[in-house]
């Protein structure tokens, strides 16, 4: 099961590091170009995403003079905190790795990921969605190449819809009253739970309600602008904490046991979702295969089509690598434009591509899935997709989504206010920033 969305803390980005970005400038890759020699190029891969071997197999025989060696490093903190260590001790770390969206500014701002930009990235910025593209970049240098998004929608269980007479909501005001709904016709269900704990979760509710939390790019180092409490996070917290307070909406932590219960169990209507949920859906519900369906995100207005991505990832390139040449075509080439490749993500990790070319193909768009009675929900995430707009993350994500979650989770606790929840937060990240040597500007 891909676990990608599980947050904990990793290490902390230190003044040191910012000490020798400003002074040093970017290391040197190590090794140069090497050369093959009598055999294949041996570059190894870290990733995290489930049935990858095969994915690796399809390369390797496709690709002659580069042999990937592939790690399942595992997710979220198990492969990071591998990483931070192995850059941090000068060895030991791959020539690919896989990483989030969210996590590639910290890992940047370490200076140990080649600029794939020498390696002709930028000859191919059009064969991918603008928006992840402006994740992975800084003008002309190149962090990561995209791989797959995490576009939102609606899931939900459409025999309880159909058993209550209850209609799909397509603005948040709607959905606010279905779950009030809800309450009334099935007293011991909830139309969703509110995953506070999931930091990540909570972001990409406000950045789709038009919040952009962070001012960040490499080349502006060492300024940040810092905008967490801001009036659009504010809406969105109001109207959650509006439902959670009046025991409409659960607030079960996400991940867990109990979480997982409720989705097999009817003690949830929907659930607000990314599009590889789904593959986490079909682990742990089995048993209600077939009873749900999705539909596109409720906005904000009526006549709306705003988006975000609650996750995704790409592959970068250590400065370890002795060979950052085939390095770099692996993190290029791996998946790329290749539909069998793809064929591969989409069938066993519900990976959604970044690649335009992947996302008109037919195999993608028609593709239905069993656990949703063949619906062709790729479709809905793909037009999801389509309306995502430009975010940047901070170089300190871990520390702001723990915040995030630390801060809603004691609102609720204490039934206190979430808006000051989120000026708690606004200023524990500031002073965090600023302690690192940034130069917070909101």
């Amino acid at each position: 099961m891909d676990v990608r969305r599980m947050r904990r803390m990793r290490p902390k980005v230190t003044a040191v590091m910012l000490f020798l970005v400003a002074v040093l400038g970017p290391a040197a890759c190590a090794g140069g170009g090497a050369k093959a020699g009598d055999g294949p190029v041996e570059v190894e891969l870290w990733s995290w995403s489930a049935g990858f071997q095969p994915v690796v197999d399809h390369f390797n025989a496709t690709h002659p003079d580069i042999k990937i060696r592939w790690t399942n490093a595992g997710t979220g903190e198990d492969e990071y905190t591998k990483l931070q260590t192995a850059l941090k001790a000068g060895r030991g770390a791959p020539d690919v790795v896989m990483l989030e969206y969210a996590e590639l500014p910290t890992i940047q701002l370490t200076k140990h990921l080649v600029d794939l930009g020498k390696y002709g990235a930028n000859d191919l910025k059009d064969e991918y969605v603008g928006w992840a593209w402006d994740q992975v970049s800084d003008g002309d240098s190149v962090y990561a190449v995209p791989v797959d998004a995490g576009p939102m929608a609606l899931i939900y269980r459409k025999d309880l819809f159909q058993a209550h007479g209850l209609t799909v909501p397509t603005t948040w005001a709607q959905y606010a009253e279905l779950a009030r709904q809800v309450k009334k016709v099935a007293p011991n269900s909830y139309l969703t739970d509110f995953g506070s704990n999931d930091g990540l979760f909570v972001t990409a509710l406000a950045w789709q309600g038009g919040a952009r939390h962070f001012t960040y790019s490499p080349s502006k180092l060492p300024n940040i602008g810092i905008t967490i409490d801001s009036p659009e996070t504010k809406k969105v917290l109001t109207y959650w904490e509006e439902l959670v307070r009046g025991g409409a909406v659960d607030t079960a932590p996400y991940w867990t046991t109990d979480f997982y219960n409720g989705l097999s169990s009817g003690k949830y209507f929907s659930l607000i979702a990314a599009s590889w949920t789904p593959d986490t859906m079909a682990s742990v519900a089995k048993a209600t295969a077939g009873k749900w369906a999705v539909a596109p995100l409720p906005q904000w207005g009526d006549g709306k089509d705003v988006q975000a991505s609650w996750g995704g990832s790409a592959f970068a390139v250590t400065d370890q690598s002795k060979h950052p040449e085939q390095a770099a075509r692996v993190a290029l080439e791996l998946f790329g434009k290749d539909l069998k490749a793809w064929r591969t993500g989409i069938d066993t990790a519900y990976l959604f591509p970044t690649s335009k070319a992947v996302q008109k193909e037919t195999y993608f768009i028609d593709h239905q899935w069993p656990f949703f009675g063949g619906q062709k929900v790729n479709e809905i995430f793909r037009k999801a997709s389509d309306g995502i707009g430009d975010y940047e993350w901070s170089p300190f994500s871990d520390y702001v989504f723990s915040q995030l979650s630390e801060q809603i989770n004691k609102a609720v606790a204490d039934r206190s206010s979430w808006t000051a929840a989120v000026t708690t937060v606004q200023g524990k990240v500031t002073a965090h920033a600023t302690e690192q040597g940034f130069v917070v500007n909101k």
